[in-house]
């Protein structure tokens, strides 16, 4: 039997998604119910990348995490001989060929993944931990970090493992985000979306964190550079444009607010997390940390402004942003590419959700087919192919400037946008107000 290549891997690449088995996580790294199976071609590639000692552990693990969680079809099945005979039914064994150089603690987490088990909070803390921790320490076990996010992202995390790794994610913050903030003379709104930004709209984010502002809170918005599959425009190069300051630590949210509000970049924030951004573009498919990301709390933050694009994702997110310690929460949904850009065609709209001081949880929707939203709503959604940093930011000025631009659509998205954020904000206050 021929042995798999293990010790020669080499982390050089060219493209991700042009590798054997970055085309096999494109087709299995879906979901569980939304994958499709391996081509007899494909496989056979996939079978040579993995014998061949070159492929990128990340890719290694991920694809086969991705493959034991979808349960590979008889064809697929037959590459667990890259390891040994009966290596998809045997974990321990499979997880020692895979990454022999794992750490003995880290192999109880592992074996329970493969075997389809979901984890207690403590065992995600632990793994995040390991995730997270210092690369040069441990650089041979990447596949063990490929194998552990994709098993997750394929099967969806739980709220229990989310909250380990939540745990995990915020103590990599640097000390400048970690003790107790200084107070803001304002409570403040958090605002985060994908930070793999957009390919064929603009974002409206600046407008939204102004729009926060006038009513009276403090905004900040979460940035980063992005992991992919998109790098046309996100959230960090359109603040770049705009000539913002980014935050370097939690003391200057004492300083007077900026006209688009705070910007955070995850870079300043967690040099551990940024390492991620590099991972996350070899891996392909969105791991936890495309949610978790969003709802990082360093500036202990009274409500959160997000998104989610599929739209049973809704009240998971709202119920995720409950847990980070956020006391309210405004998630968009089917925004322009996920973006807190609402859609003026599709359905589109709010949840809300409040935790009380009596610890008691409250949710409303306020979906876009609402009488009062009717003067937004279109019938198409036009694209804006290749957007560009620089053109987003001389609409975001004019708009800020003039309230409307030349390009109607754009306006009457910003306003839309505002009318839906408006209305989140004005339920939230009348039930914290109520409950007080």
């Amino acid at each position: 039997m021929q042995q798999l290549g293990m010790h020669s891997v080499s982390p050089v690449m060219g493209d991700p998604a042009d590798t054997p088995l970055g085309r096999g996580i494109k087709l299995i790294g879906i979901g569980k119910y939304g994958s499709k199976p391996l081509s007899p071609e494909l496989i056979a590639e996939c079978r040579a990348a993995l014998l061949s000692g070159t492929a990128h552990p990340l890719q290694m693990g991920a694809f086969i995490g991705a493959l034991l969680t979808k349960g590979p079809t008889p064809d697929e099945q037959t590459l667990e001989t890259c390891f040994g005979r009966d290596a998809f039914s045997l974990p321990t064994f499979l997880v020692q060929k895979l990454c022999p150089t794992l750490p003995e603690k880290m192999l109880p987490i592992a074996v329970k993944l493969v075997r389809g088990h979901t984890l207690q909070v403590s065992e995600a803390r632990q793994l995040g931990d390991y995730l997270f921790g210092d690369q040069a320490a441990e650089s041979q076990c990447e596949h063990f970090r490929g194998l552990a996010v994709s098993i997750m992202r394929v099967r969806h995390e739980t709220n229990d493992e989310y909250a380990g790794l939540y745990q995990a994610a915020m103590a990599t913050l640097v000390p400048g985000f970690q003790a107790k903030p200084t107070q803001s003379v304002r409570h403040i709104v958090q605002l985060a979306e994908p930070f793999d930004g957009v390919e064929h709209s603009y974002l409206i984010t600046p407008l939204l964190a102004n729009f926060v502002q006038q009513r009276g809170y403090g905004a900040l918005s979460l940035v980063g550079r992005t992991p992919g599959p998109k790098y046309d425009l996100n959230a960090h190069d359109l603040y770049m444009h705009l000539g913002c300051d980014f935050l370097q630590s939690q003391h200057e949210l004492a300083t007077p607010l900026p006209t688009y509000g705070w910007v955070l970049d995850q870079k300043a924030m967690s040099p551990a997390l940024n390492r991620w951004v590099d991972r996350r573009r070899i891996l392909l498919k969105r791991p936890f940390l495309s949610t978790l990301e969003k709802l990082l709390n360093p500036a202990r933050a009274k409500v959160l402004v997000t998104s989610v694009f599929h739209i049973t994702y809704q009240m998971k997110m709202a119920e995720l942003a409950l847990m980070a310690g956020f006391d309210a929460a405004i998630v968009l949904k089917r925004g322009l590419e996920g973006t807190l850009a609402p859609s003026t065609s599709r359905a589109s709209g709010v949840l809300c959700a409040v935790r009380t001081a009596a610890n008691h949880l409250f949710f409303q929707h306020f979906d876009a087919d609402r009488p009062e939203f009717a003067p937004y709503r279109t019938e198409i959604d036009n694209e804006v192919p290749h957007p560009q940093a620089a053109d987003n930011a001389r609409l975001i000025r004019q708009f800020l400037t003039e309230q409307r631009t030349q390009d109607a659509e754009f306006d009457n998205r910003v306003r839309f946008g505002q009318a839906l954020l408006g209305r989140g904000l004005d339920w939230i206050e009348g039930q914290l107000e109520r409950t007080a």
